[in-house]
């Protein structure tokens, strides 16, 4: 029974083992098959399920303030479109659509009020019929993640995306906080590019641009998991020297004028006077629309005879050499004309008789080109050479190394000569042509920073547009002031010439310069431009007006450059004086830390009109300036007020639930927009002063997320 057992176990096991061995060699061949003949396919199926090299995006760095406000900075702007053919069910769709189009119109009117809702909706009904109906732009440009949540929100657009059809496309977009404030000047990048396109983006992008990491996936039981390679390194920030206050004063100063003079182009650069930091950098031009936008950097990049700002330099030269007497008095031709060899030149006012007999403190206040170009013909004609060294001595001809793409170096040009004895470049006129402004081309950078050298006791300091670099918050590298010339004259030639600019705003043609608040110094510039290959005949003449100062004269914090171009008349630089002033006052305000009590003058002593709003803020800005408020019939916070004698009345407004409109016209800004958006509605302000109408009239029922537009005036 047992000798049975064992050779039928035997058996057993030897053919189960005969399985088992063929089993395994047709796993060995299946394996050598798939080795060799499947190889590149199944190599195939393995590289989709793995990547190498896979990029990881670094953080381009942030552009900030003077103060760490921030300018520029990387963040995630979304292109918005819709599918007409997403969904299981269209018909279904389309029904949806149709049913709920209005809303979907008015909600995308109140989001992008550029366009009606009627315009919304001819633009939808174009969509369905087009061939890009699968991704059928809803609007034209990026919006931030707040506006694309809101789009979100729309009926149809809240489904999901399979079902509604709403697409939202994230890129990694710079954004401009402060909006074009200093645009040219901080720059931006190509929409959809990792490029920069002008300004600082541009010339400090190694900075910012930081290094890109790589990574390899894997593909591991249905995840894909990445194994980091090499990190990413963030770009650095960059801290500028631009004050945004300042830059808007400017900006606004200079766009006013634009409006009131109808200037082309208007240029301002503030500069701080000790370390040379440029506070703010306006670039302004009138487009064919009727709005005004920075589309180039003029101020470091236009190469324009400067005309009159000039003369400070040409006399700064003859006075340094000792070739000139400041109390000499000099005859100014006949009835404002001098003959030049064989060419006329003349004064401004010419036409009304020209100037008596001047000294040189006058010649340059009155800003007359006869006296200016008989100093300097008379004692260098034999020699230009020796006054234009002086003019480099003196730094005007600096090449500044503005870091900022387009920047140009002022051309003023060194007389040569032939072998045989003759001018090669030059003519007899050139030198008295040039002492004036003329035939010489200096940007505007280029001129605020030779009247800075002259406010800052001779010390010539390189333009800063930014202060430092910062990783993570820590400051890794500090761009220090840079002197270019510790002395740009002789210490007497200095104070001669501080002298006569301040007698220009005080008895010459600076006068519109001038503040009541602080004593001003600096000079104005009239030069007619060229127009290429017809010079100064092309008909109607096109002009540079320009006023070039510093502020407070008796210790300089800041100067200011105002650079206007104007086609036709009238033309002058008062035009830019005036805007000097309406900047340096404005600077002059920001910066002085002054209480309200201060501010009382004999022309403040009637009571101010107050606009509806909170009483308790009211209150204390009266009181703060000596006049009392009226508060007996009043039992909430929201007053409006009527003026009686001294005092002021206040009455309470009237109240409104949650869901209902207020009334928010007479308000100012703050007070208006805190009422509204504290019952969850969005505003938008068109305007500036108080509010003299509301697009949702008051007690009308409102919903949270509801915009209502206001109107200042």
């Amino acid at each position: 029974m047992s000798k049975h057992d064992h050779n039928n176990t035997t058996l057993r096991y030897s053919f189960i083992a005969i399985i088992l061995a063929v089993i395994a060699l047709g796993i060995v061949i299946r394996a050598f098959y798939i080795m060799t003949a499947k190889r590149e396919y199944w190599t195939t199926v393995a590289n989709q399920n793995k990547r190498d090299s896979v990029v990881l995006k670094q953080q381009r760095g942030k552009i900030l303030s003077c103060d760490g406000q921030l300018m520029s900075s990387t963040l995630p702007q979304y292109q918005l479109f819709f599918d007409y053919l997403a969904g299981a069910d269209l018909k279904k769709k389309d029904s949806l659509l149709a049913d709920k189009m209005d809303s979907i119109c008015e909600g995308l009117h109140e989001i992008f009020p550029e366009m009606s809702a009627e315009e919304f909706r001819k633009h939808m009904t174009e969509g369905r019929h087009s061939k890009k109906n699968r991704r059928w732009p809803i609007w034209k440009k990026r919006v931030n993640y707040t506006t694309y949540k809101k789009v979100k929100k729309l009926p149809v657009f809240r489904l999901s995306q399979n079902a509604g059809g709403f697409i939202a496309e994230a890129n990694d977009g710079r954004s401009q906080p402060f909006g074009s404030l200093a645009l040219r000047t901080i720059g931006t990048m190509y929409k959809g590019q990792d490029l920069p396109r002008y300004g600082l983006e541009m010339s400090y992008d190694s900075v910012l641009r930081g290094k890109e990491g790589y990574a390899h996936t894997q593909k591991v039981r249905n995840q894909m998991l990445k194994m980091v390679d090499v990190e990413a390194v963030d770009g650095d920030d960059i801290m500028t020297t631009i004050d945004v206050k300042i830059q808007d004063i400017a900006e606004k100063a200079v766009v006013e004028e634009m409006k009131e003079d109808g200037i082309d182009i208007g240029v301002a650069i503030v500069m701080e006077v000790k370390t040379g930091d440029i506070k703010a950098m306006v670039n302004m031009e009138r487009c064919d629309d009727g709005t005004y936008k920075e589309m180039q950097n003029h101020a470091v990049s236009d190469l324009l005879e400067p005309g009159s700002v000039f003369k400070t330099a040409s006399l700064m030269v003859a006075i340094d050499d000792g070739v000139v007497d400041t109390n000499k008095i000099y005859t100014l031709g006949s009835h404002g004309v001098h003959m030049m060899y064989g060419r006329e030149m003349r004064d401004h006012n010419w036409r009304r008789g020209g100037y008596p007999p001047l000294k040189v403190p006058d010649i340059l206040a009155n800003s007359s080109n006869i006296g200016v170009s008989r100093i300097v013909d008379e004692n260098y004609h034999k020699n230009p050479e020796k006054f234009v060294e002086g003019l480099h001595r003196i730094g005007i001809a600096e090449d500044l190394h503005v870091p900022l793409p387009g920047s140009a170096p002022p051309r003023i040009r060194m007389p040569k000569k032939a072998e045989n004895g003759q001018w090669l470049n030059w003519s007899n006129t050139s030198l008295a042509w040039m002492s004036i402004g003329y035939e010489t081309q200096v940007p505007p950078i280029s001129t605020v920073t030779f009247y800075n050298a002259i406010a800052n006791g001779g010390r010539m300091m390189k333009p800063r547009l930014v202060k430092q670099k910062m990783h993570d918050g820590e400051v890794v590298k500090v761009y220090e002031p840079v002197v270019l010339k510790e002395h740009i004259c002789k210490e007497s030639t200095l104070g001669a010439i501080q002298a006569m600019l301040r007698r220009v705003v005080t008895n010459g043609t600076g006068k519109k310069a001038g503040s009541k608040s602080f004593n001003v110094a600096g000079k104005t510039g009239t030069a007619q431009i060229a127009k290429g290959k017809l010079g100064y005949k092309s008909g109607t003449m096109n002009y540079l007006l320009s006023f070039v100062g510093f502020f407070p004269y008796e210790d300089p914090q800041y100067t200011c450059i105002v650079c206007l171009q104007k086609s036709g008349t009238p033309a002058s630089g008062t035009m830019s004086a005036k805007t000097f002033k309406v900047i340096a006052e404005g600077i002059m305000a920001h910066n002085l830390k002054r209480s309200a009590s201060d501010l009382r003058t004999a022309e403040s002593e009637q009571v101010p009109n107050v606009k509806k709003g909170r009483r308790d803020a009211t209150d204390t800005a009266l009181r703060l300036l000596g006049f009392g408020v009226n508060t007996a019939k009043t039992n909430t916070n929201w007053c409006q007020f009527s003026k009686q004698g001294r005092s002021t009345n206040a009455e309470d407004l009237p109240q409104y639930q949650k869901g209902i409109m207020p009334d928010v016209t007479g308000m100012g800004a703050r007070d208006a927009v805190y009422m509204i958006e504290s019952r969850g509605l969005v505003t938008r302000l068109s305007g500036r002063g108080r509010v003299t109408r509301q697009s949702i009239a008051s007690g009308t029922a409102v919903a949270p997320g509801d915009t209502c537009i206001l109107h200042l005036e």
